[in-house]
């Protein structure tokens, strides 16, 4: 029987199920009891363990990542949920120099099976200071695990794997994926956390994209069906490390590439894979790999500036269409289809009725 549910009951779900599993799992967080809940990812968490397991922190993010990093060396699990990614950026030099080092400089001595929850995305306007996507950041530090569920599957299976492991984990939320709805089991389980996953197979260019970029990744995909472009789509999931054997496979069947980032292109992680396909396929591409993301300046507060800064379903279109060199009827009233479609829909807010967190 099916089971339909929000990404974000997946994520509440799996922080119950493996809270309770677990007595060593605490929370940390600047508003862990806040009514909103983390846009409902710990929802009624109270109800299931004690109090003293959820813990609200003052509004110090290096201290709170300290205390986290320390009860971890001591063997609690800490949870560290920080409703959007900047707020991390005060906590850097927990996270890079004693998180994600501990093991490595005692010599595997000291574990740290620390979680920090990240919220990323766009949304309400909130311009360049919160609607960043820096993903690039965390998953450049040796010694910390990156994971991006798109999926709500994933997301409960990815966090349950994440809170049985060892290490420092960085899981983030895009913000619109906290809407997605799948069938997902009520019971306990646990998802890869090592690899991309393949979402459609196909035979004529390899697209990987991550987190919200899957979603426009997947409507573009449908359309290119139409121009007999038969996509090969990974989700990958994981950025750090960095596994990406599935799509070298694939690229080796097609034989053209395209990725997705969600933040910025330059320096983005598309250039890591790109990199590491040409190291080994660079005789065997029948086009230069293509790269996707946002531009190279911060966002903008304004939504006049903001409504083709994203890339979309129609970007993707339009550069597979230029990959495949295809300018025809055909292509355009796809691309103007989507086009109309697209500006039909609001500028930075996932939908209207949904007004956002605070």
């Amino acid at each position: 029987m099916k089971r339909i549910i929000t990404y974000a009951q997946a994520v509440n779900e799996s922080l119950i199920q493996s809270s309770k599993k677990d007595k060593n799992i605490i929370f940390f967080g600047e508003g862990i009891d806040d009514p909103t809940s983390f846009f409902g990812t710990t929802k009624d968490l109270g109800k299931y363990i004690s109090s003293n397991r959820l813990i609200e922190m003052p509004l110090s993010e290096n201290a709170i990542t300290g205390i986290a990093v320390g009860s971890a060396i001591m063997g609690k699990k800490p949870i560290l949920s920080f409703h959007r990614v900047e707020f991390a950026l005060l906590a850097m030099e927990q996270i890079i120099n004693n998180a994600a080092k501990a093991s490595y400089i005692s010599n595997g001595l000291h574990k740290v099976p620390l979680i920090i929850r990240l919220i990323i995305g766009r949304g309400w306007g909130q311009g360049p200071e919160h609607s960043q996507s820096l993903e690039t950041i965390f998953s450049s530090i040796p010694g910390l695990k990156v994971l991006v569920p798109t999926f709500p599957n994933d997301a409960k299976g990815m966090m349950n794997a994440a809170i049985k492991d060892n290490n420092p984990i960085v899981i983030i939320e895009h913000r619109y994926c906290h809407f997605i709805k799948e069938n997902v089991p009520k019971n306990y389980f646990i998802n890869d956390i090592k690899s991309p996953k393949k979402i459609i197979n196909g035979r004529s260019i390899t697209i990987v994209s991550y987190s919200y970029m899957t979603l426009e990744a997947i409507e573009a995909a449908e359309e290119l069906k139409k121009l007999n472009i038969h996509v090969e789509l990974f989700d990958l999931r994981v950025l750090n490390p960095l596994n990406i054997e599935s799509i070298q496979k694939s690229v080796t069947k097609t034989r053209r590439l395209l990725i997705i980032d969600l933040g910025f292109k330059k320096f983005g992680i598309g250039s890591e894979i790109s990199s590491q396909i040409y190291e080994k396929q660079f005789s065997k591409m029948i086009s230069p790999i293509s790269r996707l993301g946002m531009p190279d300046h911060p966002v903008p507060s304004s939504r006049g500036y903001l409504k083709n800064l994203y890339p979309n379903s129609v970007k993707i279109i339009i550069e597979v269409c230029r990959i495949f060199n295809i300018s025809n009827n055909k292509s355009k009233e796809i691309i103007n289809k989507i086009t109309n479609l697209k500006s039909k829909e609001p500028i930075d807010v996932p939908f209207s009725k949904f007004k956002g967190p605070f």
